[in-house]
C-alpha cells in the first residue's frame, strides 16, 4: 500500500554518465526509477527505446531518425510466430544504459518499491512514422502489433525490477494525450484510445505491477481515469486547475483507491526563480481548487509528489535543483 506524500520522478535525467544518475536518484527518492538518458544516445529517446525487437522498426543513430519500412520481409510473421501472451521482449543496454546500471548498482539491495517507465501505446503509434510520413497508428495491423510488443516489454520490465523490490510500479508516459481532440489528431477515437490504454494497463497489471499514466499537459483526464490504472501523474504546476473540470470523475477515481501523483516541482527554466515555500504556496493553492469538488482529506490520503515532467532538457544543475526542491517541498507538506 502507498502511502501520502511518496516521492518518485519521470524517467529523463540529463546526464551522460549512467552510473552518475543512478546514484543521483538512489539518493533523492522515495521510490526510484531507472533514468532514460537521451543525451548517451538517440536510442534512449521515448519512441527507439522500445522500438528493439519490433518488426520494421528502423533506427539511424546518425541523423536521430525512427521510422518503420514496411518491407517485404519475414519479419512480421516472425514476430507472430513466437508471440504469446505471457511473452517477454528484453530492452538491451544499447538502449537503455540507465536501466542496466541501475540494476548493477542495485544488485544484493531490496527496495519496498521501485519505478520503471514505458512509452505509452497512444504516444508510440502517434510519434511513429512509416516511410511515407504517416503514423503509424492509421496502419490497423502494425497498430496492434506494437501495442502487443509493448505489452511484451512491460512484462520483461516487471520480472527484472521484481528482482529489487518488494512492489514494481510502471507508469505509461502518454505525453501525446494532451493532444488528443484537436484538429491534428481528429481521427483518434476515443473508443480506440481507451482500448489502447486499458490493455496496457491491464499488461502491467497482470504482471504483478501497480500501474500508473504520466501526461505532463492538459488532458482528457476522464480517459486517462477510466483505463483502470492506479495512480494518475499530473503536471500541477502548470494545468493542475485542469482537474477541476471533471469532478465527478476525479471523485471517483479516488474513492476508488486511485492516486494523484502531483507534478508540482517545473521542468522548465520556472525552476531557477522558485522556492520551497513558493512551491508550497502554488501547492495550496491547486489544494483550494480541487477541494471544493473532492474532500481535502481524500486528496491528501491520496497524494504523491513528483517533478513535472522529465528533466532531460534540463541542464544538471537545473535537474538537481529540481530533485532538491521535491525534498524540501515534502518536508514543508507531508
Amino acid at each position: 500500500m502507498l502511502y501520502p506524500y511518496l516521492t518518485t520522478g519521470i524517467g529523463s535525467l540529463p546526464h551522460e554518465s549512467a552510473e552518475e544518475a543512478v546514484e543521483l536518484v538512489l539518493g533523492t527518492f522515495d521510490i526510484p526509477f531507472w533514468p532514460q538518458l537521451p543525451r548517451i544516445s538517440f536510442r534512449e529517446q521515448m519512441i527507439p527505446q522500445y522500438s528493439e525487437g519490433l518488426p520494421f522498426i528502423r533506427v539511424d543513430d546518425e541523423k536521430k531518425n525512427v521510422w518503420v519500412n514496411r518491407s517485404g520481409s519475414d519479419e512480421l510473421e516472425r514476430f507472430y510466430e513466437s508471440y504469446t501472451e505471457g511473452t517477454r521482449i528484453a530492452i538491451s543496454q544499447g538502449y537503455a544504459e540507465g536501466l542496466h546500471a541501475f540494476l548493477a548498482l542495485t544488485k544484493g539491495r531490496r527496495f519496498d518499491y521501485l519505478k520503471g517507465h514505458v512509452t505509452g501505446p497512444l504516444t508510440f503509434t502517434l510519434g511513429l512514422n512509416d516511410s511515407r510520413g504517416r503514423p503509424v497508428y492509421y496502419d490497423e495491423e502494425l497498430r496492434e502489433v506494437y501495442l502487443m510488443g509493448l505489452k511484451a516489454k512491460v512484462r520483461w520490465q516487471v520480472d527484472v525490477l521484481k528482482t529489487r523490490a518488494r512492489e514494481v510500479i510502471i507508469f505509461i508516459d502518454e505525453p501525446i494525450a494532451s493532444a488528443l481532440g484537436s484538429t491534428v489528431y481528429i481521427t483518434v477515437q476515443r473508443e480506440e484510445s481507451l482500448r489502447l490504454l486499458r490493455e496496457t494497463v491491464q499488461a502491467v497489471k497482470s504482471a504483478g505491477a501497480i500501474a500508473g499514466i504520466h501526461c505532463c499537459g492538459r488532458a482528457e483526464w476522464p480517459l486517462l481515469m477510466d483505463s483502470g490504472v492506479d495512480i494518475l501523474n499530473f503536471d500541477a504546476y502548470d494545468y493542475g486547475e485542469t482537474l477541476a473540470i471533471f469532478p465527478s470523475e476525479l471523485k471517483a477515481f479516488l474513492e476508488k483507491g486511485g492516486m494523484l501523483a502531483w507534478g508540482i516541482v517545473p521542468t522548465t527554466e520556472a525552476v531557477n526563480s522558485e522556492t520551497p515555500g513558493s512551491l508550497r504556496d502554488v501547492f495550496l493553492r491547486r489544494m483550494e481548487k480541487l477541494s471544493q469538488p473532492v474532500p481535502e482529506s481524500l486528496l491528501r490520503e491520496r497524494i504523491l509528489l513528483t517533478p513535472s515532467c522529465g528533466t532531460g532538457s534540463l541542464s544538471k544543475k537545473e535537474a538537481v535543483a529540481v530533485f532538491e526542491l521535491l525534498v524540501s517541498l515534502k518536508e514543508l507538506l507531508a
